[in-house]
């Protein structure tokens, strides 16, 4: 884990996170370039999950909801920052589920499986204990559904490019 000298002085010595942009944006260096920060893609996401980040760039913020792709945020962007091109994923997202998940505890809670609504998430009886949830990456569009009715925040939403590095 590498801390940023900001981050070393300032008390948070947690690695940061990599910024989510929000979907169909284009490359990071070439977003940061195009982007002019007009915050439209903020004003027009209907589910408000698109938060002006570090610099003002906009970034999606999980904790406030789900990503329910209408796309509003491409057509509000006029700099053709987040470009959408025919049936091109949004992003490379996935939810992962960490051991965190009281589930392994013994603790019977189904939330995230109930929130997500491509049935990525599924619970599978184990012999001798609690049903533990199984993500299907296949079926999972990580649109982040699951990640703020965690109990605990087990769940983390990870670039899929990323995690096969």
């Amino acid at each position: 884990m590498s801390t940023s000298r900001r981050g070393f002085l300032s008390g948070r010595l947690r690695a940061a996170r990599p910024v989510q942009r929000p979907p169909w944006a284009i490359g990071a260096d070439a977003f940061v370039s195009r982007c002019t920060r007009c915050r439209e893609c903020l004003r027009i996401c209907p589910t408000g999950i698109v938060i002006a980040g570090g610099g003002g760039f906009p970034e999606v913020d999980f904790a406030r909801g789900e990503c329910t792709f209408c796309a509003a945020c491409v057509t509000a962007c006029a700099p053709a920052a987040l470009m959408r091109h025919g049936a091109s994923a949004p992003w490379s997202l996935v939810a992962t589920i960490s051991d965190f998940c009281i589930a392994g505890r013994g603790v019977e809670c189904r939330v995230c499986g109930e929130a997500c609504g491509m049935g990525a998430i599924r619970f599978r009886p184990q012999a001798g204990g609690m049903a533990r949830p199984q993500l299907d990456t296949a079926q999972c569009t990580g649109c982040g559904a699951c990640y703020a009715p965690c109990p605990v925040g087990a769940i983390a939403l990870e670039n899929q490019v990323e995690m096969h590095a």
